[in-house]
């Protein structure tokens, strides 16, 4: 397996419940992504979470840091709510021989007008080109976790 892509909800995997009126997190969006982008690369995806990132705990983290420390894929990607991606991404700092590529969307990748392709198409690229790490690839950037931050007012990511 080249890249193992683990994925833990946020909005780029909500779709719409009509009887409830609601976005809910649904099946993980990012198999259909990219069948649809007819990769040749090798990737296979583990469903982890189905949560909403300000829903996720300590426990969580946990969680997706030992499924990562387990991949026997050295190249990770890792969709994730926008809220509290750089929280996550520095608390898998540290972890040796993998790299780890963090990514999700602004609006949800059933959308037709949705920044998930871009995103998800930028962590894949990224993911087997950057060096040993761990990665944000939101916005047509990628960002250091350490001198990043997602501004909720102008909807996006940027440096600090």
């Amino acid at each position: 397996m080249q890249i193992e892509i683990i994925t833990t909800g946020g909005t780029i995997d909500k779709v719409y419940f009509d009887a409830k009126s609601s976005f809910e997190i649904g099946e993980p969006q990012i198999g259909d992504v990219l069948r649809d982008a007819n990769l040749t690369i090798n990737y296979q995806i583990t469903p982890l979470l189905r949560k909403d990132s300000l829903d996720l705990t300590d426990a969580d983290r946990d969680l997706i840091k030992q499924a990562v420390i387990e991949s026997s894929a050295e190249r990770i990607v890792l969709t994730h709510g926008t809220d509290t991606m750089v929280e996550t991404a520095n608390f898998l700092r540290g972890i040796a021989e993998k790299t780890i590529v963090l990514t999700g969307s602004m609006q949800p990748a059933r959308f037709r007008f949705t920044d998930a392709i871009y995103n998800i198409a930028s962590a894949i690229t990224s993911v087997l080109l950057l060096p040993e790490g761990v990665w944000i690839a939101m916005n047509g950037q990628i960002f250091d976790p350490e001198k990043s931050r997602k501004n909720v007012e102008l909807n996006r990511f940027e440096v600090v």
